[in-house]
């Protein structure tokens, strides 16, 4: 089926896409999915990790999203996220910075009770997931 599908991606402080798209592609909760014009209708929740999607001049751009859920619909994908960022958004040295803090906290979590190592460790993926978007070809 040709066509192009909408695309919009929320946080509860911004937009962060709002265009059409010719494939979108998320990390569902159970796994990746990808969505194309006409797509089954269904609500899903997202895992920390990469969005995908070709833009309608077919080139592929990336979105960091932590979190929340995206509504399929045969004409629209939306995403409410936790947190999301475009690949060009993200501050690297902020993503290395947390990451560095992260494995510390986890690190002594296994030393002391007071830590708290399960949101340490969210914090760590999120961290690591906004590296790998950053590190891929410039979009």
């Amino acid at each position: 089926m040709a066509g192009n599908i909408m695309l919009e991606v929320v946080t509860p402080d911004k937009s962060v896409v709002s265009e059409e798209a010719q494939i979108v592609v998320a990390p569902g909760e159970y796994g990746e999915f990808g969505v194309l014009i006409g797509h089954t209708s269904f609500l899903t929740t997202l895992k920390t990790g990469m969005l995908r999607y070709k833009d309608k001049g077919g080139s592929e751009r990336a979105v960091f999203v932590s979190g929340g859920f995206a509504e399929v619909l045969p004409n629209k994908v939306t995403v409410l996220a936790e947190s999301a960022d475009r690949r060009r958004d993200i501050d690297v040295e902020r993503a290395r910075a947390a990451m560095k803090r992260a494995e510390q906290r986890i690190a002594e979590a296994r030393t002391k009770e007071d830590i708290d190592a399960r949101r340490a460790e969210a914090a760590l993926q999120r961290a690591i997931a906004r590296m790998k978007i950053s590190e891929r070809r410039a979009a």
